[in-house]
Parts: C-alpha cells; structure tokens; sequence
C-alpha cells in the first residue's frame, strides 16, 4: 500500500508528461534534421562564402552581411516592409471568413459534409495544380487569350456590395477595405480551409448544457454567441492566428521569400541572403510574439468556466 501510494501520478503530472511525449517527435527531428543546418546558417551569415573545387571557405565578416541587406540592398527593406503590410491586410480577413464559415458548416443542413469538403477542396488544389499555374503564369496567359474575361471575373456584383455599404454608411476606410477584399475573395476561401477545420473543431466541442444554461437564464442567440462561443472559441483564435501567419509568411507566392533564394546565387551573395532569412525569422517570430502575446490575455479556457 505503502509503495503504491509512494509511486502515485498526480493528474498534473501526467498531463505533462502527455505533453512532451506530443512534442517528442517534433523535438527528435528538430535535432537529428535541422539543428546542424540551423547553426550552420547562422555561421553563413556572420561569414563571406567562398567556392573552391575542394569546397567551400568562410571569412568571418561580423554583421556586415545584415548591414548589406538592410542598408545596401535597395529592394529587400522594401519586399520587407510591403510582406509585413500585406500580412496585416490578410490575416484578419481570412480569420473573419473562417470563423463565419465554420459557424455556417456547423448549423444542421442537407447536404454539410459535402459543403464542408467543398470549403477544404480549395487548400488540397492548391497543394500541387494551382501552385503549378501560379508558378507557369497559365492564369495571366488565359486572361491575355481572353480566355477568361477579367470583367466578369473581378466586378460581377461590385457595384450592388458598393451600394449595400454605402446605404450601412460605414467609414470611408472600412468601405475600401471590404471592396478589396471581395475583389481577394478566392485567395481568402484557398488559405481558410485549415482555419475552418479548426473553428469546426472548436464550435462541436462546446457543450450543449452550456447554450441550454444561457437560454434557461434568458440569453438570446447574439447574446449565446459572444458570452459562450466566442469567449470557448478564443484559444482556437490564437492558434489560428499563429498558424495564418506563418502560412502567409511562408507562402510558395510570397514575393520576398522568392527574392531571398533567387539572391543566394545572384550577385548578394550566399551569405547575405542567409542574413536576409534571418532578418525575416526574426520579423515574423516578432509579430507572432506581439499578437500571441496580447491575444492570450483574453483567452478564456473550458476548465476555467
């Protein structure tokens, strides 16, 4: 008896545990794969890169390659810059689609398994076919054929949502928002499939007990919606924020990541496009830092209820 108790795991401690054996493979492969390459890439950047027929030699530089990348280089400050804007523009939008979505696919309907495929179909296309025409610019060719007809495409409806917001009368900076945004409106639902599987996660793991409390106390549905789902929903938010950004920033498309691999071989040199990945680490683990860190004050946990 003695020696049972003695033994005995806490209910804490095996939740840790759980934890990191979830982690484990993750931990593994990070060493056994990427821990060599990632001190050997930051050793590159401190260093000018020299090819021989025997190798390679490296002439420790300091933090001119940075100095190089920030400074000398005219366009990478500017891809910078414009990369973090364009993140900004985006994430929220596809944030906002995805939480709507999924509370749309979460209502009982006919035909939601096939409406939620539909809605995840677009992020395995664009795992391989689109990609492959994005990369071959087939797009542009068929609008230049005149194949696809960009009117249609781009300002079918246009000037109907224009009224609609013009008679809500929101701000001027709100109504160009929202119009150049449903001019983006296929890139938003291509990067929301995750986001919306997420979301679905989240709404059916609510307990129903909770909307049956809330209505026994007289709460509307506007009212079940921000004092139950949202507030249960909130850590799912974060984690969707987090993986948005680093879906963006890592994009095939993203201009500054193409500019970073094509400067390795150009005349920036390898070790100042190695200073250039790390620049943009260091900005991308800033901004998720930043929006984690402010986010997380006001998530609510299940357990805490």
């Amino acid at each position: 008896m003695t020696s049972g108790r003695r033994f005995r795991i806490s209910l804490r401690v095996r939740e840790a545990i759980s934890g990191y054996m979830f982690t484990l493979p993750f931990t593994l492969g990070f060493i056994f794969m990427f821990l060599h390459p990632f001190i050997q890439s930051i050793i590159f950047s401190l260093s000018k890169l020299e090819l021989s027929s025997t190798g390679y030699s490296l002439t420790y530089t300091g933090l001119q390659n940075y100095y190089n990348a920030l400074f000398v280089n005219a366009e990478y400050p500017r891809l910078l810059v414009e990369t973090a804007g364009a993140m900004l523009y985006s994430v929220p939008l596809i944030l906002v689609f995805s939480f709507f979505a999924a509370l749309l696919l979460n209502q009982k309907f006919k035909g939601r398994t096939i409406a939620r495929v539909i809605f995840f179909l677009p992020v395995i296309l664009s795992a391989d076919i689109i990609g492959r025409m994005e990369s071959a610019d087939y797009i542009t060719l068929f609008l230049e054929e005149g194949i696809l007809d960009v009117d249609e495409m781009t300002f079918v409806g246009r000037e109907q949502l224009l009224a609609l917001i013009m008679y809500l009368k929101f701000p001027e900076d709100l109504l160009t928002y929202i119009v150049m945004s449903s001019l983006r409106i296929a890139q938003v639902i291509r990067s929301s499939g995750v986001q919306i599987l997420i979301f679905l996660a989240g709404l059916q793991s609510i307990p129903p007990s909770y909307y049956e409390v809330a209505k026994i106390e007289g709460a509307t549905g506007w009212e079940s919606f921000w004092m139950v789902t949202f507030p249960l929903l909130s850590p799912l938010i974060v984690t969707n924020i987090v993986y948005s950004i680093i879906d963006f920033f890592t994009a095939p498309s993203n201009q500054l990541v193409e500019f970073i691999r094509t400067s390795m071989f150009g005349s920036a040199g390898y070790g100042v496009s190695m200073a250039m990945s790390w620049i943009y680490f260091a900005v991308v683990a800033i901004f998720l830092l930043i929006t984690a860190g402010l986010i997380s004050r006001k998530v609510v946990y299940m357990d805490e209820g």
